[in-house]
């Protein structure tokens, strides 16, 4: 059995992966988890919620037992337990200085509870674990927002999973909740580099093709230690 963990799915990456792992066979299971629960049912997914700041303190166990009529969920729940399922986390998990209202609370989401997430993720037994990190991550960079997508990713990388796979998407297209004026901006000034198939890294990417890429990359039998993955590559992979 082969399960998906997934953080971040009320996201614009994140909603799409969410729907790319529910329709791939290959996955018995997607066990979401989140602040709070989304408006949709499937019968593969299963919705965990809570303080995310605490996830490794959470008794999942029972959340996941509570979720099913007449112990439908306990044999997965042994099957965690005993770790004897294979598991693929998923994070796309992220939000802006903005939204946030400050440094410090952006640090709060983009790289504790990442990390939070991903520390659970290996307790449960987790092989491999998939990271929507930002282009230009880089923990040295004079670009705050680059420098905590860096240091996320370096820190993820001590965490000693068998396969790590960071994504650094370019200006992400998508159905967005919120109005956000600079991403609008940089559309208009990036969108001849679609038309003309050029600045392959750079050019403005899909949500959905981000999340196809994902899946590939996590269903790739071969796959192990560290791996980047720019929107170039990502556009070819989510093709």
């Amino acid at each position: 059995m082969t399960i998906a963990l997934i953080s971040g799915t009320s996201g614009l990456v994140g909603m799409q992966l969410l729907h790319q792992l529910l329709r791939d066979s290959t996955y018995s299971f997607v066990i979401s988890v989140g602040r709070r629960v989304l408006a949709l049912k499937h019968e593969k997914l299963i919705q965990l919620e809570g303080n995310l700041s605490a996830l490794k303190s959470w008794d999942w166990a029972n959340q996941i037992n509570s979720k099913s009529l007449g112990g439908a969920y306990q044999p997965l729940v042994a099957a965690i337990s005993e770790q004897k399922v294979t598991i693929h986390a998923f994070s796309s998990l992220g939000t802006t200085i903005k939204q946030a209202g400050s440094k410090e609370q952006f640090f709060a989401v983009d790289h504790d509870l990442v990390l939070e997430f991903a520390g659970w993720a290996k307790q449960l037994g987790a092989t491999k674990f998939l990271f929507v990190s930002a282009m230009g991550a880089d923990p040295t960079s004079s670009i705050y927002y680059n420098r905590v997508k860096g240091q996320t990713e370096e820190d993820l990388k001590m965490l000693g999973f068998a396969y790590l796979g960071l994504f650094r998407p370019s200006l992400l297209l998508g159905a967005r909740h919120e109005f956000r004026f600079g991403e609008q901006v940089a559309m208009i000034f990036m969108a001849p580099l679609t038309w003309l198939k050029l600045g392959i890294n750079i050019r403005p990417i899909r949500d959905h093709v981000v999340a196809k890429s994902l899946v590939k990359v996590a269903l790739s039998e071969s796959k192990s230690g560290v791996e980047c993955f720019l929107s170039g590559k990502m556009q070819e992979l989510g093709a």
